[in-house]
């Protein structure tokens, strides 16, 4: 991976440990009878099981609103725990979903209220897949479910108690309309599953960035500082060849002007939500001339396919 992912959420704590994973989590849970297939069983298995300490913590109010929870603390957590307190109505999370959520995360020792996000205003989703730790929160749970989730100290730095509501789910590419080609860039063909082939005009590689909407979404437009989660694809202009992409692996969250190439974050300023983007990266714009960490990709003009599926705004300070 050569485009260093960031926090794929605003709220720090949720960031570490969706990214992180439970270890602490069996694979004892029972699968949905509503999931079949292989990867809906690999994904139910993979969801923390539940145990009498997610199960005695209680909870009261409506998915999609701040919940109102009561636990007896201190709690001793052991190992991660899930307990379904609602069951949503909605289609269950299977693995390649990007889940939209709400959550509370309170103190296990405590009882106190950590963070919370979600309920007022969307906070980046995340990609739930075998492995993830995502799975483990939302792996198979159904859209609308309510989840208690009980993570012990050895994942974190203290023991929490988390709420989740699955909210939906957002589309894995881009849904925008199709836009007119622009003369003289690269052209783009979709797989069945959206992921992109790129094919190279004959001539002179740029010399300057280039960039060209492919999609026109209809979400908000993406500013510099916002939190971003994207699939991209990229090719070396120089070799025709793909050097990296997100497709079958994971989207990427990153912050817009942060720990990326520049040419990767100019490639996303100012579009919307929804939209499908190709840039054309040339090394000033990408790993440059000079020394730099990816040594491979050095002097190479980069051109990348990227679909914008969500952002955030940085949180008011």
């Amino acid at each position: 991976m050569r485009i260093r992912p960031l926090a794929a959420l605003s709220v720090a704590a949720l960031s570490a440990l969706l990214l992180a994973g439970c270890s602490g989590s069996g694979s004892g849970a029972s699968p949905s009878p509503s999931a079949t297939g292989s990867a809906a069983s690999a994904i139910c298995a993979s969801a923390a099981p539940s145990g009498s300490i997610s199960k005695g913590v209680k909870v009261t109010g409506d998915p999609g609103k701040v919940a109102k929870v009561t636990f007896t603390a201190p709690l001793d957590i052991k190992s991660a725990e899930r307990t379904v307190v609602v069951e949503g109505k909605g289609d269950p999370i299977e693995t390649g979903d990007i889940v939209n959520y709400a959550a509370s995360i309170y103190d296990a020792s405590t009882g106190k209220l950590i963070q919370s996000g979600g309920y007022d205003s969307a906070i980046p989703p995340v990609a739930v897949t075998v492995g993830s730790g995502a799975d483990q929160f939302f792996g198979c749970a159904t859209q609308g479910s309510r989840i208690v989730m009980a993570v012990p100290a050895s994942e974190q730095a203290a023991a929490t108690v988390w709420v989740l509501d699955v909210l939906g789910t957002t589309p894995v590419a881009a849904w925008g309309d199709p836009q007119k080609p622009v003369a003289g860039m690269p052209t783009v063909k979709l797989d069945a599953d959206s992921s992109p082939t790129v094919t190279l005009p004959k001539g002179d590689m740029p010399t300057e960035f280039k960039k060209a909407t492919l999609k026109k979404g209809d979400g908000p437009v993406v500013a510099a500082g916002d939190t971003v989660l994207v699939q991209y694809h990229g090719v070396s202009w120089n070799t025709g060849k793909v050097f990296d992409e997100s497709w079958g692996k994971q989207p990427l969250s990153f912050t817009v002007g942060t720990g990326v190439v520049q040419g990767f974050s100019d490639a996303v300023t100012g579009e919307t939500v929804g939209s499908q983007v190709i840039a054309v990266l040339p090394p000033s714009a990408a790993y440059g001339e000079g020394e730099i960490t990816d040594a491979d990709l050095k002097g190479q003009t980069l051109v990348f396919v990227v679909d914008i599926l969500a952002a955030q705004p940085p949180a008011a300070k």
